[in-house]
Formats: structure tokens, C-alpha cells, sequence
């Protein structure tokens, strides 16, 4: 379920979405739900956020910031919602503020809440496109010192937030704050997510044509074979997210348009996501868990190539389990290159080692970890961060 709350500028509004909890309505704030939000709010943005100034803001966590999901998305459209951490370490503020930068560089809006404006969160106050000032935890004398030390000391423009009554939107109002949201304006709609799962095999079959670089006529039929595979692709091309200025109707379309490394990042996450009476769900989030896993080390000393490279495998290392069948067997299917191979099944090649390690690194073997580190430029705890990282996946991926 996706919460649908309009933020107001003047007579425009922009869209905010967040995650709620299915049993109990409350915001869930795992990176897995991320994930989820990321593409379910994207999908279900309508045609009349697909043109004009809007923008959709999608609450995030600092683990699922630096996702592959993220590549998928036109960033124009989009602000990311940062939270600030739980304990405000200097180190670890400075350490994320590479991660926000490269997104903003890559064209993302970022919203913070007033706690960016902290002296402690000073290394991110540069970076912020909109401060977000929760009036219902903030006395009016605060709130007044706040906005004016943000007018000063930040270009981002400021949003008051839970405004309930005229008084409240007055206030800020007469301070220069032109972005408003709360009770006092409407109230969030709930949108029931839409989405159908494809077959494994034509997921599978999605991938090998894209992966020879098939022609689009080839990829269109099997596009037209499963409803689950059409529906999903055709809600994400015509997505807000994306930025486009009229809708797509037809597969050739979303296909050129998605662009065949897209559509591939595409296809083998959702692969995770195709039940289809198989493997339990834990089977799917447990090898995006080690693609992502092994993408995050592979970036530590590797190409960005590699480094797309290194989720595949990582994903791919368990398709028996996903498709149920022998592993030999299950890339068969895949008709991989040799050396793609050789890299899953007998650990060859840098990439390879990595996946000996991330192996190691989810038995908890002691022993296999400290051998397969020494294959490696990697320090312990470059692996360990990364592996934190990854976990944060593990929830509920499987409902891209």
C-alpha cells in the first residue's frame, strides 16, 4: 500500500509517496520497502504526473540509495527523501556525503528534514534541493530561527510539513516558505499497488535475447507471450519516473526507449521476483541480497562495467535455487559466455574470487573468508560495510 500526499506551491502541487505497513498502516522504513516504493510509486504515478513541473518525492534509506534500481529511474523527476542517521557520527555523515553527492550530480533532487541544518550535518546542507520543517514537533520561536538560518545559509527551497491549521500555514507563510503540505491542504490517498508476476521462463528468455543484443521484433514476442512481463514493463516506461512527455502504447517503444542495459537490470531483478509456484521468497531476496553484495565490492577496485558484471554473477550464482533445477543446468538456459561460467561454477577470474568471499561472508566461515580476502585488494572492513549494506535488501524485494 502507498500513501499519495500533495505538497503545495502556490497553485501546482507535486506528489510525495511513501510506504505503509500492510497490517498496521504505519511507515515502513526498511531499504527493501525502498525498493518497492521506488518502482510501485513510479508505476502508479498517472498521466497528468508524466508532464509539467512535477516532481514525486519517495521517502529512501541510506542503504538504498546506491541500488541499481535507482538506474532505471529519469532522475529529473525525482526527490529523494534522506533521513539523518540514527546517531549523528561525524565520520559516518562524512563518509555518506559522496554517495548524496553522485546522486545529485547525476541529476536527483534531495529533500532533508530540519535536522540537516545541524552543525553536525553540515557537510550535507550544500547538497540539499528542499528542507523539509515538521511543524508539528517544532515551536513556532523554533521554527522561525530555523527557517530564517536556512534562507541564510542554503539555496534549497523550504516545505513546511503536518500544517493543521490556518495559524500554522500563516506563520510560515509570512516567513517566505511557498511550499506547504498537511492535514490543513489534504489528506494522503492510499494506492493499492498493481502489479503481476511473469513466468520464470519468460523472464529467462527476456534476459538471453537482451543479453545478445537480439533485435527488438524478438524481444516484442516475448513481451506479448506473458501479461505479467507486458503489464510491468509498460507501467514502467509510462511512469512518472521517467520523465516522458506522453504515454507509450506500444512494446517497440518502451524497448528502444528503456534501452536494451536497462531492460537487462530489469529483467534480472525481476527474475527474483517470479514466483510461479518455485523457490520461497527468501530464495529471491537472498540473491539480490549477494548481487548487490558483490556489485558493492566490485566497485571498491573495479570497472563500472564490472561492477554490473559482479551483480549478474552474484544473482546468477543462484539460479538453481530460483528455478529449482541443477545449477549447470539453470545457466544452460542462459546461454552465458564461457567465462561468465567458469566464474559461477568453478569461482575463476576477480570475479569469481569476490563470489568465493561473499559466500564465506554468508556461512560465516571464519577460515573461507580470510582465504578468499587475501585474493582480493579488499580490507575486512570494506567487506563488512558492503555486506551490511546489501542485508538491508532482504526484506521484501520480491514485490517490484
Amino acid at each position: 500500500m502507498i500513501a499519495r500526499q500533495a505538497i503545495m506551491n502556490g497553485e501546482q502541487a507535486v506528489v510525495g509517496y511513501e510506504l505503509l505497513d500492510r497490517s498496521h498502516g504505519r511507515t515502513s522504513h526498511t531499504a527493501a520497502s525502498d525498493v518497492l516504493v521506488m518502482f510501485s510509486a513510479l508505476s502508479h504515478a498517472g498521466s497528468e504526473e508524466l508532464v509539467g513541473k512535477t516532481l514525486l518525492f519517495v521517502n529512501c534509506t541510506h542503504e538504498s540509495l546506491s541500488g541499481g534500481h535507482l538506474e532505471l529511474v529519469n532522475p529529473d523527476k525525482v526527490v529523494l527523501e534522506i533521513p539523518p542517521l540514527v546517531m549523528p557520527d561525524a565520520q559516518e555523515i562524512a563518509a555518506r556525503q559522496p554517495v548524496l553527492a553522485q546522486l545529485r550530480d547525476h541529476g536527483f533532487h534531495l529533500a532533508f528534514n530540519q535536522t540537516v541544518l545541524e552543525s553536525a550535518y553540515a557537510p550535507w546542507l550544500p547538497l540539499a534541493d528542499f528542507i523539509k520543517l515538521d511543524l508539528s514537533v517544532l515551536p513556532v520561536d523554533q521554527a522561525t530561527v530555523l527557517i530564517n538560518y536556512a534562507q541564510r545559509s542554503s539555496k534549497a527551497e523550504l516545505i513546511a510539513e503536518k500544517i493543521e491549521t490556518a495559524q500554522q500555514y500563516d506563520m510560515v507563510s509570512s516567513l517566505g516558505v511557498a511550499m506547504f503540505q498537511g492535514y490543513w491542504f489534504a489528506r494522503p490517498a492510499l494506492v493499492q499497488t498493481k502489479l503481476l508476476n511473469p513466468a520464470q521462463a519468460h523472464v529467462v528468455e527476456l534476459l538471453n535475447l537482451v543479453r545478445k543484443q537480439a533485435s527488438t521484433d524478438k524481444i516484442e514476442e516475448v513481451l506479448k507471450k506473458d501479461a505479467g512481463l507486458a503489464f510491468n514493463l509498460m507501467r514502467l516506461i509510462n511512469s512518472a519516473g521517467l520523465g516522458l512527455t506522453h504515454e507509450i502504447t506500444s512494446f517497440r517503444q518502451a524497448v528502444m526507449l528503456l534501452g536494451l542495459k536497462k531492460l537487462f537490470r530489469w529483467a534480472a531483478l525481476l527474475l527474483t521476483a517470479s514466483r510461479h509456484g518455485g523457490p520461497p521468497p527468501a530464495v529471491g531476496q537472498t540473491a539480490v541480497v549477494r548481487g548487490r553484495f558483490m556489485e558493492l565490492l566490485a566497485m571498491e577496485f573495479l570497472s563500472a562495467e564490472q561492477a554490473d558484471e559482479a551483480f549478474l554473477v552474484g544473482i546468477f550464482s543462484m539460479l538453481d535455487q530460483m528455478l529449482s533445477m541443477p545449477l549447470d543446468k539453470a545457466l544452460e538456459l542462459l546461454d552465458l559466455p564461457g567465462e561468465v561460467l567458469s566464474q559461477i561454477t568453478r569461482h575463476d577470474g576477480t570475479l569469481g574470487q569476490l563470489l568465493q568471499l561473499v559466500k564465506a561472508c554468508e556461512t560465516n566461515d571464519d577460515s573461507d573468508f580470510y582465504t578468499a580476502l587475501q585474493n582480493t585488494p579488499l580490507t575486512s572492513q570494506q567487506v563488512n560495510m558492503a555486506h551490511l549494506q546489501a542485508l538491508a535488501w532482504s526484506d521484501q524485494m520480491c514485490e517490484i
